[in-house]
């Protein structure tokens, strides 16, 4: 089972989040999936959650692209680490676009159950992509500015 779940990741990243086919989050996700990210503002559950989570960013970078680096799986549990890029052009959380690139990682956990996720946790530099669109001081440049 673990290597289709890989599979099922692979596929979230390629089509819905890189292609941008929402669709396919239907056959992905269960219905009560359960999303955990601190980052994110909350997008529902189920496979909606996860269509808005990929239109909010999709949107405010035009060429957005997940990378996979790392794919682990230990029987109903797949880890990803990945890496993605884009170009700020549109409203993202109120943030008006800069048209700044950005380069961002993350790592994300999912459980499946079923042959579906269920319930997946996110972790990523969001304070990184923040400071990469000048929305956020870096600390040592504050600081030097400071002396």
């Amino acid at each position: 089972m673990s290597e289709a779940n890989k599979n099922a990741i692979r596929r979230l990243i390629d089509e819905v989040w890189n292609r941008g086919n929402l669709a396919a989050a239907d056959d992905l996700f269960d219905d009560n999936y359960l999303h955990h990210d601190a980052a994110t503002p909350e997008g529902g559950r189920g496979a909606m959650g996860e269509k808005n989570r990929a239109t909010l960013y999709r949107n405010a970078f035009a060429d957005f692209r997940i990378s996979i680096e790392d794919l682990m799986a230990e029987g109903e549990t797949v880890t990803a680490r990945w890496s993605c890029r884009g170009t700020h052009k549109g409203e993202l959380n109120g943030i008006a676009p800069t048209g700044k690139q950005i380069a961002v990682t993350g790592m994300s956990i999912a459980r499946f159950s079923g042959g579906k996720m269920v319930e997946g946790w996110v972790n990523w530099d969001a304070l990184g992509l923040l400071q990469q669109l000048g929305v956020v001081e870096e600390v040592g440049k504050s600081r030097a500015a400071g002396r």
